[in-house]
């Protein structure tokens, strides 16, 4: 919120989505493959980035007539805070307007809208710094009560469905497999691989109660790879790192519809729209 009202503008666009729309996909594509787009560049971290401005009145009409007819709902994806934070800020600036109308920028804040057939999500991985006093024995010893545990060895191991994960620990690799009364399947959250490690493995094992405030534990996207969960603990720095199996769009959407909130560190999305591409001024 400070962010926004120093610099007076939404420099970050927040992330969202929506259950595509097959006409409103073809609009986009005809744009894609007849026009030259604005920008078209590699930024420093190496992904491509190429932006298209539409600047005819009847193809804005026809995407906005659209979304009114055909997008019942957004969903946030990445940018809750950011989300709130303009919220806030616009609800400052009416508090200072005598003249507020409603229609002033401040009233709007910057977002990037993808169709759910064009977002991946990738996992969101754990590293944790200690096994909370216990030996590297005893602590394997009690993931047996809710895993079936299997040493891989050396080579990277990646989750291959839903409530199984890999675990890194002292340079060797193990497939965990949730047993079948450690997750629910007909209940949004408690389907989640993230709601599984945490309700049978950081909180009872390894007394990590909060994940936003905890210090004994730090989260690495998907988009980083395996290796570097491998690195962080052969430096030592952690201790031992779990890899989980992505969430899917589905579960996203099922979450949001009954009403429910995402666990925090549950999902990495690509592609991300570089920060500062777009500029939107509250003034």
């Amino acid at each position: 919120m400070v962010h926004i009202k120093t610099i007076n503008a939404n420099a970050e666009p927040v992330f969202l989505s929506y259950r595509a729309v097959p006409e409103i996909d073809a609009i986009v594509s005809n744009i894609v493959n007849n026009q030259k787009p604005e920008y078209d560049f590699i930024s420093n971290d190496g992904f491509g980035h190429k932006f298209w401005v539409i600047d005819d009145k009847n193809t804005n009409q026809a995407i906005e007539k659209l979304f009114a007819e055909k997008v019942p709902a957004l969903y946030v994806a990445d940018g809750h805070h950011r989300t709130a934070a303009a919220a806030r800020v616009g609800l400052e600036k009416k508090s200072q307007n005598k003249n507020h109308t409603g229609k002033e920028e401040y009233n709007y804040f910057l977002a990037v809208i993808f169709p759910d057939n064009q977002l991946k999500i990738m996992d969101y991985n754990r590293v944790v710094k200690d096994l909370n006093s216990m030996t590297e024995e005893e602590f394997l010893s009690a993931l047996e009560k809710n895993f079936e545990v299997e040493k891989i060895g050396s080579e990277i191991y990646k989750p291959q469905k839903l409530h199984e994960f890999s675990m890194y620990m002292s340079r060797n690799w193990y497939k965990l497999s949730a047993k079948p009364n450690t997750y629910d399947d007909s209940d949004a959250i408690a389907g989640l691989d993230v709601t599984v490690l945490t309700k049978t493995v950081l909180e009872p094992l390894l007394d990590i109660k909060d994940l936003r405030t905890s210090k004994r534990i730090d989260f690495v996207g998907g988009i980083r790879g395996l290796n570097e969960l491998k690195k962080r603990v052969d430096s030592n720095e952690m201790k031992c790192a779990f890899a989980l199996y992505p969430v899917s769009m589905q579960q996203l959407l099922t979450i949001a519809d009954t009403g429910n909130i995402m666990p925090p560190k549950t999902t990495w999305f690509e592609p991300k729209l570089r920060s500062g591409l777009v500029v939107h001024l509250l003034d």
